[in-house]
């Protein structure tokens, strides 16, 4: 993540940020799960909670990753990796999976972030000057679903930072962001500002602060994002 000895340390691994995310998600919700950390959201959502996963490659009510050897090559989600299927899950045509994400009917796109500004715009499709990325369907999600859930590692490796007052590169959509889930913090972002909620355990606002760009603001101490034990 970073040079910053004590923010490596406190760092949460993929697994805890996607457990925290899942938490998040409000009972009920349609959500599309974008590449990487967002897949493994849908391992940590208990089935009574109502929750419909959807994929853009046409599919709604995706469930947990497959057990390894119980693979279906069918049942792939937009990362390409296997998935299971919930009763009363539904397959359709890509065309019908942009009419539902155009058409304004997706609740939460969990997306990946490379910056997220002040205001909530997302950047997430290309580096200036790699000559890599393209924006795909990540610009019909981010502006289609009603929310956005941004997930990033809080700052790039070599220490500079990722939530900026205005994002250098290239975006992917304006005032999207709702909510941001980095490997240090949980930060909403509203109206007045990015209000820290909570932040990973022994750091402190101070911490999260000196390697975020905008004034974070407060409710007193921040909550704690804790790291799941590993033996």
């Amino acid at each position: 993540m970073t040079s910053d000895p004590k923010l490596e340390s406190c760092a949460l691994k993929p697994a805890d940020i996607a457990r925290r995310v899942a938490a998040e998600l409000p009972d009920g919700a349609v959500v599309n799960l974008g590449i990487g950390i967002p897949t493994l959201v849908g391992n940590y959502v208990e089935a009574g909670r109502g929750v419909m996963f959807m994929a853009e490659n046409g599919i709604i009510g995706a469930g947990p990753r497959p057990e390894p050897g119980e693979e279906d090559k069918d049942y792939i989600n937009a990362s390409r990796e296997p998935i299971t299927t919930l009763p009363g899950a539904s397959v359709f045509g890509h065309a019908d999976a942009f009419a539902m994400i155009r058409g304004g009917h997706i609740d939460i796109a969990i997306m990946g972030a490379l910056q997220v500004s002040a205001r909530g715009d997302l950047a997430n499709w290309t580096v200036p000057g790699l000559g890599k990325g393209g924006i795909g369907g990540a610009m019909d999600l981010a502006a289609g679903a009603r929310e956005v859930y941004a997930i990033m590692a809080h700052t790039m490796k070599d220490g500079g930072l990722k939530l900026l007052e205005e994002c250098s590169y290239p975006l992917t959509a304006k005032r999207v962001v709702t909510k941001l889930f980095t490997d240090i913090a949980f930060i909403e972002i509203t109206p007045d500002g990015p209000v820290l909620r909570e932040a990973a355990e022994g750091l402190t606002t101070e911490d999260v602060q000196a390697v975020s760009e905008p004034r974070l603001l407060t409710n007193g101490p921040p909550g704690v994002l804790s790291r799941e034990e590993t033996p």
